[in-house]
């Protein structure tokens, strides 16, 4: 990805398929990334051909639901280190849902059941700028995605958080100017505060948009800067939550 020049070809995403398993992990150690987000590191010998190759993959997770009974919860893989043999994971801290409690009470030693990534969408051609707009759900998937660039890569990011205490800083070669917008959890629904910083957006050319946030926040702002003028081949939206429905996402929002 180091050739970052000018192009009207769209950029190619290659589509790859890993086997489905579920892995036998151990929590290694929990800490406090921000107010707002909690980072558990697992590890096992599980994880010995465990595979994310793109900064936006998922993995589901199980915990404990209401009941006891074991329910299934989406989220990005952070980081994965093959020598050590460890995946670490963030956890936004919103509503009380299973996979938040869980979080809240894990401590090492504690057992965490992981399956997937079921596939990942892999970039396989260079992109000059980069626009990432998201949510605190957001957050791992645009830190890898930075973290992946090169130094000549040009990266803006767009991110709401409840407060300044869980903005986050984001290490790489690339270029990155972050905009970061501040509202309580309550109302991470609403894509106004997003709107309103984009009012004045304006299509670059080589940039491509990356979204994620609540499924019909992530719907608003895809069609904003379709009308906007931005290229549908140079955008990705996707819901990594949907208001009101348990364990729903939807993986890549279009017309």
């Amino acid at each position: 990805m180091s050739d970052l020049s000018p192009t009207s070809a769209p950029p190619v995403f290659e589509g790859v398929r890993h086997e489905l398993k579920r892995r036998e992990t151990t929590v290694a150690s929990v800490s406090r990334l921000t107010p707002h987000m909690i980072r558990i590191v697992v590890a096992g010998k599980a994880l010995a051909d465990f595979a994310s190759p793109a900064p936006d993959d998922h993995v589901k997770i199980l915990v404990p639901g209401p009941g006891g009974e074991p329910v299934m919860r989406e989220y990005t893989p952070r980081a994965f280190d093959p020598a050590a043999r460890t995946l670490t994971l963030d956890f936004a801290v919103h509503e009380a849902g299973p996979a938040t409690a869980w979080a809240l009470s894990a401590r090492p030693g504690d057992p965490l059941t992981v399956g997937g990534p079921r596939g990942s969408r892999v970039l396989r051609s260079p992109v000059a700028r980069w626009l990432l707009i998201g949510d605190e759900t957001a957050l791992p998937a645009i830190a890898r995605r930075i973290e992946a660039l090169p130094q000549a890569a040009e990266v803006e990011t767009l991110v709401a958080v409840p407060g300044p205490a869980d903005e986050q800083v984001f290490a790489g070669a690339a270029r990155v100017t972050s905009r970061w917008l501040h509202r309580p959890a309550a109302q991470a629904t609403d894509p106004g505060p997003f709107l309103a910083a984009l009012a004045d957006f304006a299509p670059r050319p080589d940039g491509f948009v990356w979204i994620a946030a609540e499924a019909q926040a992530a719907r608003a702002l895809r069609a904003h800067l379709l009308a906007r003028g931005q290229p549908q081949a140079w955008m990705k939206a996707a819901g990594y939550w949907v208001a009101g429905k348990a364990d729903a996402s939807v993986k890549e929002i279009a017309d």
